[in-house]
């Protein structure tokens, strides 16, 4: 994936979510409000810097973001239900694959990180949901995962996921490409916030 102008993908974005139609829901018929912000995971450093200059810039503008990074997120369940230190000592003892199971039975989508996310969006009024940290805990959630499971919760404000990698959509269906390379799984339901134009 080449690198992109992080400035006019930005301003893209601020303007666009500003819109009354964006943020009343009513560009979209009756499709779920979900969008991705597909980035280069080499610019992830510059996307955190540009993610907060967006939420700073909409506040300006009375538009009050909620931001819930699946990675913080994560660190808290896993603190909840365990003591990080020894998830660590886990991971020494441990194949690969006995510690991914044992990483996605805490951070269960459904039973964990879903019911986490909805107290978060209950707790603070807002009216747009940035869902970030998407990279930072691959392979452990799955993007997909968590988009499906948000459809139940996310309905009273647009989501826009910041997505490092492709959002594709071809003829045979739309998919997200996690870091350009792995293929996440088809997702059709969400909107590419990059060809959104209000």
């Amino acid at each position: 994936m080449q690198k992109e102008n992080l400035s006019e993908k930005f301003e893209h974005y601020y303007q666009q979510i500003q819109q009354d139609a964006f943020l009343k829901m009513e560009a979209i018929g009756n499709e779920i409000p979900f969008y991705i912000a597909p980035y280069p995971a080499t610019q992830e450093n510059e996307v955190v810097e540009a993610i907060d200059a967006l939420q700073k810039r909409l506040k300006n503008l009375d538009i009050d973001t909620l931001e819930i990074n699946l990675f913080d997120l994560s660190l808290e369940i896993i603190q909840q239900e365990d003591d990080l230190e020894d998830v660590f000592e886990e991971e020494t003892q441990s194949t690969k694959a006995e510690f991914l199971e044992m990483m996605q039975s805490i951070l269960d989508v459904e039973t964990e990180m879903i019911p986490a996310i909805d107290r978060r969006i209950k707790a603070r009024a807002h009216q747009v949901l940035f869902i970030t940290g998407v990279g930072q805990v691959f392979p452990f959630i799955r993007s997909h995962n968590v988009l499906n499971n948000l459809q139940r919760i996310a309905k009273t404000a647009p989501t826009i996921m910041f997505f490092p990698g492709a959002y594709v959509t071809s003829r045979s269906g739309s998919y997200l490409r996690l870091f350009d390379t792995l293929k996440d799984d088809n997702y059709y339901r969400a909107f590419n916030l990059d060809n959104i134009n209000l």
